[in-house]
């Protein structure tokens, strides 16, 4: 790895320099410049002694400008003690084009000093779009370098989700999957999770306590899992999940039935931190609910009870509120409901991907492959009853991984159109939500001790770059 380190470092001119541990900047404008492109391609589509320098020096990079792999814990919690209110973070699933939206939304954040923004990706998504968590990192921390961006960055693993099924045929065997990706996820950055499992509400039970029971006792259970593996100076912001998104929706009763038991059950194994927000469900649908010629039916958004149960949540548990799954697909007049009625957090992703797969600067011989990788590789995706149109539209993100490099390599002008489309969205939901100017609550309330992700090999810093090495 040493000579593909230094190769890497030698892509910024001298502006960047190895020191015992980690890096230092001479020149920072070097770091938005085509050279961390070149960094940031190695780090997905390098060999793979490149990547990991790649992905090495990126990390490093931003532990010394401020772009550092954070959790939103601090915040989470001064909401939760009425110290700060009137805006929804954002959680934009990042799937497709990643580097580019990224950077998007970094550029949106600055604009409006908006700190209060999470980037996820999902158990799922990891799969389909072909992004393990270590790569995630790099390229967040690449994009947020090429903008300037100096900010703690909140990444999130979300839904790390149970299968029901197949927890059903291997329950500990299925957990101990949820638990491996936890575990790879927080020792890339991933220092926010959000642990679901609410497929394992049973709502045959007789009583809320009984119908919530595996889904509390398993979510405590994996927090006090997560409290290990931390690193240290990081309490990792844990959220967990009562209703499952598109099911039946969620009730003041049962997020206290569920909070209840899942105290105690917590309490039960040690002295461990609690979650910091609860997912609910109340009228979305991840995807929205797809029509016959493919267009999405208007969503009926219970806000009075997604109001009620942020409250609860607050008021009697100390979170930071409910937490909205599914918003994306949402009409642009919805989003300023949700930090009027204190919603802790809102999920984003399918819209920002349909604005990709739907752009007209995407080439149409491309848009013509993707329907058919989709008609050939997908089929499995097909509902009984589904037109054409619904099929390709809830498929097509299965494509995203196996056409990632064609897509990372479209041209510069067709990216740039793109992601200016894309950084308009992000711009009028961080105006919508109220997270512009959230950079001074951040500075405020989240801690980001800088950690070096895997000590520097002592032969990669000479005497010539260390006068003190010999020492």
């Amino acid at each position: 790895m040493a000579d593909a380190t230094r190769r890497a470092v030698d892509l910024f001119g001298g502006a960047v320099s190895l020191v015992p541990g980690g890096v230092t900047v001479r020149d920072p404008s070097k770091l938005r410049s085509p050279a961390t492109d070149l960094l940031v391609g190695q780090s997905v589509f390098g060999t793979a002694e490149e990547q990991e320098a790649a992905r090495w020096l990126l990390w490093e990079l931003g532990q010394v400008t401020g772009a550092r792999p954070a959790s939103i814990q601090g915040l989470y919690a001064a909401r939760g003690r009425g110290d700060v209110a009137g805006f929804t973070v954002p959680a934009i699933n990042v799937r497709m084009m990643t580097y580019d939206a990224a950077r998007a939304i970094f550029r949106a954040a600055k604009a409006g000093r908006a700190g209060a923004i999470i980037l996820e990706i999902a158990r799922s998504e990891i799969a389909y779009t072909d992004q393990r968590p270590a790569e995630y990192v790099a390229v967040l921390i690449g994009a947020a370098l090429r903008e300037g961006y100096v900010l703690p960055l909140f990444i999130q693993g979300d839904h790390c989700q149970v299968n029901h099924k197949k927890y059903q045929a291997d329950a500990d065997g299925e957990v101990g999957e949820v638990k491996k990706l936890i575990a790879e996820e927080i020792g890339a950055g991933f220092y926010n999770i959000d642990v679901d499992t609410s497929t394992l509400v049973d709502l045959d039970q007789p009583t809320l306590d009984a119908q919530q029971r595996l889904n509390f006792e398993r979510a405590a259970e994996i927090t006090a899992f997560i409290r290990v593996l931390e690193p240290e100076g990081v309490v990792v912001s844990v959220g967990a999940e009562i209703g499952e998104v598109g099911m039946k929706n969620s009730t003041v009763e049962e997020l206290h039935a569920f909070m209840k038991g899942y105290n105690r059950t917590l309490a039960a194994m040690g002295s461990y931190e609690g979650i910091s927000k609860i997912s609910v469900q109340t009228g979305t649908s991840h995807g929205g609910v797809v029509l016959a010629d493919g267009s999405i039916a208007e969503v009926k958004l219970d806000l009075q009870a997604l109001a009620a149960l942020s409250l609860a949540a607050r008021e009697t548990y100390g979170l930071a509120g409910a937490v909205q799954h599914g918003a994306s697909t949402l009409p642009s007049s919805a989003f300023g409901n949700f930090p009027r009625i204190e919603t802790a957090e809102i999920h984003l992703a399918t819209n920002f991907q349909n604005i990709v797969f739907d752009h007209p600067r995407l080439p149409g011989e491309m848009r013509e492959r993707l329907r058919a990788w989709v008609n050939e590789n997908a089929a499995g995706e097909r509902k009984g009853g589904d037109t054409d149109e619904q099929f390709y539209y809830k498929a097509r993100k299965k494509a995203i991984g196996p056409f990632k490099r064609e897509v990372w390599s479209l041209p510069d002008d067709v990216r740039g159109l793109i992601a200016a489309d894309l950084e308009r969205t992000f711009a009028f939901l961080f105006d919508q939500l109220n997270v512009n100017g959230t950079e001074n609550d951040i500075n405020r309330f989240v801690h980001a001790p800088m950690q070096h992700h895997a000590a520097l090999r002592p032969a990669l810093v000479s005497a010539e770059d260390d006068p003190d090495a010999g020492e």
